[in-house]
């Protein structure tokens, strides 16, 4: 971990939606950034604009890949960069998703909009080493179809890796739109696992979160066996400034994964 930005380069740059997209980067220079697990994130700085936390959707060697979507000055400078342009790179930061705690037991990835980037590398993983778990279930919703992050991706895992039960829903469909319509919970009721010997792994909205997590708890889940990301909470990835502060949790130092046993009494504290 180094809290030196380091300099990187644009290498590739995808279009997923209207307002998001990939950066693929490489350093640009003989330094390079630990190695980053699934879940953990980078301060990425955006060149006289500032800099913001963004967790890591996909890990090939020495390249990092970030997914974002432009909400603000730095995001939409980001979201602005061509092939050649140079970033600051900070990290790597916080907890993972430690894919690890689910092995022999089924797998069950909940995502919400945006959510989905944070949780890619965790599913690249698990399809990677299907014998490592049991039963693997991918299920992802958007606002609108529009919306729906690695939708050619989430096809071709779903039709060539037998073992990954994939599903997707909108809130609002549009013309042609033929899949589900409704919140992401919705999917749970045809997802495949085994409460007790499930882990879940949780990212997008808060209120979707909460919504999950509440019924996951009801299906029988443990709540530590529900891994949830809190990383909207993130600003200056070393504690310092407060403002990811959840009771006496600094997100940036103890998070942004943590287990819903420890999640629920922070955002509870946080309402009072």
């Amino acid at each position: 971990m180094t809290d030196v930005p380091l300099p990187y380069e644009v290498i590739r740059v995808r279009r997923e939606t209207a307002d998001t997209v990939t950066l693929t980067l490489a350093p640009a220079g003989p330094s390079a950034l630990a190695p980053f697990s699934p879940g953990r994130f980078a301060m990425v700085y955006a060149f006289g604009t500032g800099e913001i936390p963004v967790s890591v959707s996909r890990i090939d060697r020495h390249e990092l890949v970030h997914t974002i979507r432009s909400v603000g000055a730095v995001s939409a400078a980001l979201c602005r960069l061509g092939p050649g342009a140079q970033v600051g790179l900070r990290g790597p930061f916080g907890t993972g998703w430690e894919l690890e705690r689910a092995a022999g037991g089924d797998v069950l990835v909940v995502a919400g909009g945006i959510g989905l980037a944070p949780l890619r590398p965790l599913v690249l993983d698990a399809l990677a080493a299907p014998r490592a778990y049991g039963r693997l279930n991918l299920l992802a919703g958007a606002r609108t179809p529009e919306e729906l992050l690695y939708a050619d991706q989430m096809h071709a895992w779903a039709t060539t890796h037998g073992p990954l039960h994939c599903a997707v829903t909108v809130d609002r469909p549009g013309p042609g739109w033929r899949d589900r319509v409704g919140v992401v919970t919705t999917l749970l009721n045809e997802a495949r696992f085994d409460p007790p010997n499930t882990t879940a792994y949780v990212c997008g909205p808060e209120v979707m979160i909460r919504a999950t997590a509440r019924d996951l708890l009801h299906r029988g889940l443990p709540a530590h066996r529900i891994r949830v990301s809190l990383e909207r909470n993130m600003r200056c990835a070393t504690g310092h400034c407060g403002h990811c502060q959840l009771g006496g949790v600094l997100m940036c130092r103890d998070g942004p994964v943590i287990g819903w046993d420890r999640a629920e009494s922070l955002l509870s504290v946080r309402e009072l």
